[in-house]
């Protein structure tokens, strides 16, 4: 169970790691493209989007449906819940660690001002 969530969560972060992907999850929440309309928009060749689109849809975020020579892409069913419940529990860490650090910080400065420094 730990390698295939390790793996996914792999994929996912794989696939957002990118920024023209990143554009195309943000442009899908909006209506679904052709991969023809994605290349267009983002400028580039129908095989490189082809490639973006495929690392989404090997992460779970995107589908796709063709319909004679049109390929339709849609945001999937991911809803990167693992993901973000992982990001969740470091960042919950983090905030503990800079309480803490303000918690020094402002006990040195008390005892500074208290020495009349």
């Amino acid at each position: 169970m730990v390698q295939f969530q390790q793996t996914q969560f792999d994929t996912a972060f794989a696939a957002l790691s990118d920024a023209t992907r990143r554009g195309v999850l943000e442009q899908l929440t909006r209506s679904d493209a052709s991969i023809t309309d994605l290349a267009t928009r983002f400028q580039m060749t129908l095989t490189g989007m082809k490639k973006h689109v495929g690392v989404l849809e090997r992460a779970g975020l995107v589908t796709t449906h063709k319909v004679g020579r049109v390929r339709t892409c849609r945001l999937g069913s991911s809803r990167l819940e693992q993901e973000a419940a992982w990001i969740e529990r470091y960042r919950q860490l983090w905030d503990q660690r800079f309480d803490r650090l303000d918690a020094v910080v402002d006990e040195l400065k008390r005892r500074e001002n208290s020495n009349g420094h």
